[in-house]
């Protein structure tokens, strides 16, 4: 049976998912050069879920605040950005998850656990990691951070995708599993 994205993503044209990603605000994380650096005693599993010094932050409106100040420094160290300080924060695999996609046109709009939506493209591609047997999938979000393709929505890129498991989107094609 094919997959069915959920009514409030199906229903979305390119054009309403482009608006509604021009809409949020984000700070411009990219542009600040803090220089008091600290630990924020935050960590990001795996699984996506936020902690604070071991306890689970269960707000998604505190997750969304704070994922709005990530930044991933080419280290590969992921920080909570403010023009004052950047806090150092732990991540166990990618700072978010991509938990549904729908294909819309010629692009591939994944919603986030964060309730952001990326189109997958050149400037977002996704990247399949590991091994054939065992490919793990992440499209890159913003500022350096990626988000982890959970297990049914790579089943749903399987459902869209050709005979050699790749699909495109706005132009680029990405293989679903790693070379």
């Amino acid at each position: 049976m094919p997959y069915e994205p959920p009514p409030e993503l199906a229903s979305l044209s390119l054009e309403e998912i482009a608006a509604l990603q021009a809409q949020r605000k984000l700070p411009p994380v990219e542009q600040w050069r803090p220089t008091n650096v600290s630990d924020s005693l935050m960590t990001i599993r795996a699984d996506g879920r936020w902690f604070h010094d071991g306890g689970e932050i269960r707000r998604a409106a505190m997750v969304r605040a704070f994922a709005s100040l990530l930044w991933r420094d080419p280290e590969g160290q992921h920080w909570l950005v403010t023009p004052h300080e950047k806090q150092a924060i732990a991540v166990e695999d990618a700072a978010f998850m991509a938990t549904d996609v729908m294909r819309q046109g010629d692009a591939l709009a994944f919603r986030l656990n964060t309730d952001d939506l990326v189109l997958a493209g050149p400037d977002h591609p996704l990247v399949a990691r590991g091994d054939p047997e065992l490919p793990a999938l992440y499209l890159s979000v913003r500022h350096g951070t990626d988000a982890r393709i959970n297990r049914s929505t790579w089943l749903q890129l399987v459902e869209l995708a050709d005979a050699d498991l790749a699909v495109t989107s706005q132009g680029a094609t990405f293989s679903l599993v790693p070379a």
